[in-house]
């Protein structure tokens, strides 16, 4: 991770086609795109790859999160229970649909608390939207155990986690929807880009119109198509599909060499004494994107990720003290800034960030460090990476 890190031929040659087309966006345009339909080929082979009957291509992550929520019929007072631990378009995606985002403690895992989730269901609740970060999964067989019993949505955001899997299916496949991010610094990347998927025809047809201003998208005639709802403009360009679908070519590549690289470092780290690992639910196997470790406690964490800084070693990170990651630092989110007034139901529902207890996460969160495993690292790199990772870890651990 990232794919960007190997561009070549197949990327060169896939946007290539398009240009030469002429024809740069997804939808019309029949007679000059000679055929060529990058979105839908990539559509396709991401539904392949999930193993799910429906995939819908937006403009990025944030939208597919927007699109999969709209698209399940959730709106204006809804709640939705999300982890503390991610980034911040998971509450913004609720927001812009006037639904009301209710963050819930994340545990050893780094994700969604399920016993934290349960407590936190009112009979406002209409989602759960656990989300894979930094690779790995939430214990997913005990939130859809939740959501049956609920009668909720489970929503995965699956956008730091492409090519995971739980209990042999792909992540993003388990829910009701899932969603992926093609963003520049993803697995797999189209520049710009994002996916909805699920086995849902009804949430299917209603990303498909929603995502295009609400075009049902039937006939020949894209002026004279009927809007059967309202809608936004969500949509992928054949450019930012045709990167994608070059890289999805790859994504087993990409994710045998996060693998071989991740395992590396990990087996350097379990000499040290003081570092554990992330929890990784049984039946599932991370995407191997980051390298995830506790250390004792947040002082030794704090310590040790500035000694990594100080000592050269990049893309390592301290979510605690994160602007965009960690509820700590949402204070635009806790004070509900806003540019417009925002729906009452919102300014009615939201958690009173004053009194709300999220030591359970900070206990979690303030004690890891988060290290990106790199594609492009040579053997001889990521042997010295490791060494001097552990060096300087056990040198400040002392």
């Amino acid at each position: 991770m990232p794919g960007f890190e190997l561009f070549g031929d197949k990327e060169r040659e896939q946007v290539q086609d398009v240009l030469d087309s002429g024809v740069l966006m997804r939808y019309g345009f029949e007679g000059l795109r000679k055929g060529h339909y990058k979105a839908l080929e990539l559509e396709e082979a991401l539904a392949r790859r999930m193993k799910v009957a429906h995939a819908q291509l937006v403009s990025s992550g944030t939208a597919a999160l927007t699109v999969a929520l709209a698209s399940a019929g959730v709106g204006a007072g809804d709640e939705v229970l999300m982890p503390t631990f991610t980034f911040v378009a998971t509450f913004e995606s609720i927001l812009a649909l006037g639904a009301v985002p209710v963050l819930v403690d994340v545990d050893d895992t780094l994700t969604l608390n399920p016993v934290a989730v349960e407590k936190a269901i009112t009979p406002k609740t209409r989602a759960v939207m656990p989300v894979h970060m930094c690779g790995s999964m939430a214990d997913l067989r005990a939130l859809k155990s939740i959501c049956d019993t609920h009668n909720l949505l489970l929503i995965e955001d699956a956008c730091q986690a492409i090519g995971g899997t739980y209990e042999g299916k792909p992540l993003g496949s388990y829910g009701d929807l899932g969603c992926f991010s093609f963003d520049y610094v993803k697995t797999i990347t189209c520049g710009e880009g994002g996916a909805v998927v699920t086995n849902n025809s009804s949430y299917k047809i209603n990303a498909d119109h929603y995502s295009d201003h609400g075009h049902d998208h039937f006939g020949n005639d894209r002026g004279a198509e009927a809007h059967p709802f309202l809608g936004y403009n969500y949509r992928i360009s054949e450019l930012n599909a045709a990167v994608g679908l070059a890289q999805i070519e790859r994504l087993d590549t990409f994710l045998s060499i996060q693998k071989k690289n991740y395992t590396i470092l990990r087996q350097a780290l379990e000499t040290i004494n003081e570092v554990s690992f992330r929890r990784v639910p049984d039946g599932g196997e991370e995407s191997y994107a980051f390298l995830n470790f506790f250390l004792p406690s947040e002082i030794s964490a704090k310590k040790v990720h500035e000694a990594l800084g100080k000592g050269g070693i990049d893309a390592c990170f301290y979510w605690y003290d994160n602007n965009w990651h960690y509820y700590r630092k949402w204070n635009h989110l806790k004070e509900l800034k806003s540019l417009a007034k925002l729906p009452q139901e919102v300014s009615n529902q939201l958690q009173d960030f004053k009194k709300v207890d999220f030591s359970r996460s900070d206990h979690w969160i303030g004690r890891t460090i988060s290290c990106l495993i790199k594609l492009s690292w040579s053997d001889d790199e990521l042997t010295k990476r490791a060494d001097h990772m552990v060096r300087i870890i056990k040198a400040n651990l002392s």
